[in-house]
């Protein structure tokens, strides 16, 4: 699963659509996380599972019928438990000869206990037969951060009353919601093979796992479409979808590849997904376990509650992944391609191989998240895989109370809470470690080792820990012990002291986390004399004392030379070293650090030279970096070097981002020489530059910029569209208004909160009382809606300032309105 959802950050309200920022620190007293999260026992285990299933979209109601085959794990029994939630159980029977014998059970509206018609042995399998309605919205049921829901089954714009939202019906089992639509044995260290027909009206297309074994045509106006899932896998897998679904078809190798998108954005299904099959082939190479399942097929569905989910040859996608050409082409490695290569890795890790329990669940998605890195070096090179790498780890580190979570976490307070930054970011990063200090033949011999030892199984980390052993020679138990059982990462300070008359380098590291230290194997790279000199070391304790005998005086010393710690770093260089390892050193953090060091010394040469050579780094992404801090208001060296460089990245840059990071850095300068590029910045085809270009404008006239927004706005999206709306957040009149409103209003939960503030201000100008009232009502309604995610002192500001402003106009109705939507928020 890939998590998706807005953070609220201090100092005001902001969005953050890949991480886990909602997570809290656990609270270590409660009775729930005193609990030991041992492995579910296994008492049956799930064999096969035979679904027909059929909806109600006026009641929210699917009519199911089940047979399911079990056997006893071990020991005989003469009883079964299911994990049942919310459902109404008309009959439990066991089936015999293809006859029906009633069961005698007792359910508690979350599990069925049933009594068995006898005692059953390891050898022997019975099937049981269940005849149920499943009642999805009217299941009370908590989610996450990471999962805002968990009631299973998901009736999306079901009377069809939503204008220009389609009527769909999807599924969402992660992580025990599939027993909410299916009774089940929920656990993750369960597997079977599955059927599942669904009948639906017929002009509806559906998805499952598996292969489509058959569709029969109904009289009543209805079709029934067969599923088949014939290899193993875990309850929390199983998926359905119907809806008005286009399918585009490509295939791997022999392989069904598949996408399924809403009519409008049919066309783009090759530009969204057409780099799935090249992805399956780098996996399944990497890896040495070629794609395992019948088929691939990747949806997307409305009012998804995360961001994606790799249900088993059938992933679920939300929309943030889709887009036309136009608005892809400004996304390169964005968040929705990362997705989509997360859920494909998890194919392999979640799917072919799951992890046992919640509590070891980096075998899952720290793998995931780890894909991510790998096919960015891959497809885009390894600066790509390192700044994505970098941004993942910066996520982590970001996140205070992430310091006290173990990896592998036996316990928790909900088994939702092990969805966040350690276990995908931080673990990600652990795995990069790993493969780094092992290398590459010997890391991913230990992954087909651990994939092919437990295929169709279940795994742990214990068992990834034994593949690595074996692949590498190595004992590796000081690894997962820090890194997988224990909590934190190191707090680096490095220093340095130069002896000239010994001609000795010494290097001080000090480790200043509280606790116990980290081992470290570190590369330390010397340069000095022209030449670079690797030396491989080990920090075993907290702190530690280096010497180097070295014939000159270096002219930088990189420790970490491959830039592959998960650490807070405080390193003592210099501006002059940082400058030579702007210039020397090969990867792309080395550059960064050098950029971010000389952003705050641009006064001195050095800095200016680094900034400035920056401007035109081999990666996008450090242009972009070097772009935004490039002082162009206060150094008038670092603007007259500067300038000449902005306006040729403006026009001639290949890639959008860096042209519309350029044209924004120059409409900072407010020149109105530099309107005629602004204005043929507006004729690309990049939603991107168009935007920056409408905001330059904005900043040198704003009179032209509101009527060249109008022009624009109903062929706007992406970055274009957020300038439109930003142009008349700050210089519309009440003439703007329906239109901003009404993005405000729909727009998603991130996309109102980058907008509120903006809103509040315009709230506060308009002459109108009825547009100013809107904006009071929806921005009260966000506030109580996320008041529990601490949104409310914000909002309350917001408010108050709009009630301040229509006083001064004397517009006390609109002043009475604010303070009836603050009062909810005290």
């Amino acid at each position: 699963m890939k998590t998706l959802y807005a953070a609220v950050l201090a100092g005001g309200i902001s969005a953050c659509a890949l991480s886990t920022a909602m997570a809290q620190a656990p609270a270590a007293e409660s009775p729930a996380y005193k609990l030991y999260r041992a492995t579910t026992t296994k008492i049956n285990d799930l064999v096969h599972t035979k679904l027909d299933v059929r909806f109600d979209y006026k009641k929210r109601y699917m009519y199911g019928k089940e047979w399911v085959t079990l056997k006893p794990h071990m020991y005989p029994t003469d009883s079964l438990r299911l994990d049942a939630k919310g459902m109404d159980l008309k009959t439990i029977a066991i089936v015999k000869n293809g006859k029906t014998t009633p069961l005698t059970f007792t359910y508690d509206s979350l599990t069925v206990a049933i009594k068995l018609d006898k005692t059953y042995t390891s050898a022997e399998s019975y099937t049981i037969y269940i005849d149920y309605t499943a009642k999805p919205n009217e299941l009370k049921v908590k989610g996450s951060a990471a999962i805002n829901d968990a009631k299973g089954l998901y009736f999306v714009n079901p009377d069809g009353t939503e204008k220009d939202k389609p009527t769909q019906i999807w599924t969402q089992g992660e992580t025990e919601a599939s027993s909410a639509w299916f009774p089940t044995i929920d656990k993750p260290n369960q597997k079977t093979t599955e059927e599942i027909s669904m009948t639906v009206p017929k002009q509806y297309v559906t998805l499952s796992n598996g292969r489509l074994a058959l569709q029969k045509i109904n009289k009543d106006g209805t079709r029934t479409d067969t599923w088949k899932q014939e290899l193993p896998h875990s309850p929390y897998l199983f998926m359905m979808a119907v809806g008005d679904f286009k399918i585009y078809k490509d295939k791997w190798r022999n392989k069904e590849v598949s996408y399924y998108l809403e009519p409008k954005y049919a066309p783009y299904a090759k530009d969204i997904f057409g780099f799935t099959p090249e992805v399956m082939e780098f996996y399944s190479k990497t890896l040495g376990v070629d794609y395992p399942w019948y088929k691939y097929s990747q949806i997307v569905v409305r009012d998804y509650v995360s961001g994606a989910m790799e249900n088993t040859s059938a992933t679920l996608h939300g929309v943030y992944v889709q887009g036309t050409k136009r608005e892809l082409a400004d996304r390169y490695y964005d968040a929705g391609r990362s997705t989509i290569v997360h859920e494909l890795f998890h194919q392999w890790f979640g799917d072919y191989v799951t992890a046992e329990s919640w509590s070891n669940l980096t075998v899952n998605e720290s793998f995931a998240d780890f894909s991510e890195t790998i096919w960015a070096e891959y497809k885009y090179g390894k600066d790509a895989g390192d700044a994505h790498s970098l941004e993942a780890m910066q996520n982590y580190l970001n996140q205070p109370s992430a310091k006290t979570k173990d990896l592998v976490r036996f316990h928790y307070n909900d088994k939702e809470d092990v969805f966040d930054v350690v276990t995908y970011q931080k673990g990600g990063r652990i795995l990069l470690m790993l493969r780094n200090y092992l290398g590459n033949a010997a890391f991913y011999k230990g992954l087909n080792i651990y994939l092919k030892t437990n295929a169709f199984k279940n795994g742990e980390a214990q068992q990834l820990r034994l593949a690595m052993e074996e692949a590498s020679g190595r004992d590796l138990s000081w690894f997962f012990n820090q890194w997988y059982y224990g909590a934190g990462h190191p707090v680096l300070n490095i220093s340095y002291k130069w002896d000239e008359a010994t001609k000795t380098q010494t290097v001080y590291l000090q480790q200043t986390q509280d606790g116990n230290g980290f081992t470290l194997p570190m590369a330390i790279d010397i340069y000095a004399g022209g030449k670079k000199t690797r030396h491989q070391v080990w920090m075993r304790e907290k702190t530690d004392t280096l010497t180097f005998l070295v014939p000159s005086k270096p002219d930088l010393v990189n420790v970490d030379g491959d830039k592959i710690l998960l650490t807070k770093k405080t390193d003592s260089k210099t501006l002059d070293e940082f400058a030579f390892q702007y210039f020397n050193a090969p990867l792309f953090l080395d550059r960064y650090e050098a950029i971010d060091f000389a952003k705050t010394r641009q006064t001195e040469k050095a800095a200016q030279k680094i900034i400035i050579a920056a401007l035109q780094d081999k990666y996008y992404g450090l242009r972009i970096k070097a772009i935004a801090a490039a002082n162009l208001t206060s150094y008038d060296d670092v603007r007259n070097a500067a300038v000449p460089v902005l306006v040729k990245l403006a026009q001639t840059d290949d890639n959008n981002l860096v042209r519309a990071a350029a044209i924004t850095a120059l409409g900072k300068l407010k020149a109105s020489g530099n309107m005629s590029l602004f204005k043929q910045a507006l004729t690309s085809q990049s939603y991107a530059i168009q935007g920056a270009a409408m905001n330059a404008i904005g900043m040198i006239s704003p009179t032209e910029a509101v009527a060249l927004a109008k022009t624009y706005q109903n062929d706007s999206e992406g970055a274009l569209k957020q300038a439109v709306l930003g142009v008349y957040a700050t210089n519309g009149t009440d003439a703007e208004w329906p239109y901003y409103y009404d993005a405000f209003k729909n727009g998603d939960p991130n996309a109102q909160f980058q907008m509120i503030r903006k809103t509040a201000e315009y709230a506060g100008r308009v002459k109108s009382p009825e547009y100013a009232q809107q904006a009071i009502t929806t921005i009260g309604e966000l506030g109580v809606k996320y008041k529990q995610f601490g949104v409310a002192p914000t909002v309350i500001q917001l408010l108050t300032s709009i009630k301040d402003a229509r006083t001064k106009m004397g517009d006390t109705a609109s002043a009475t309105a604010a303070d009836k939507a603050i009062e909810p928020l005290k």
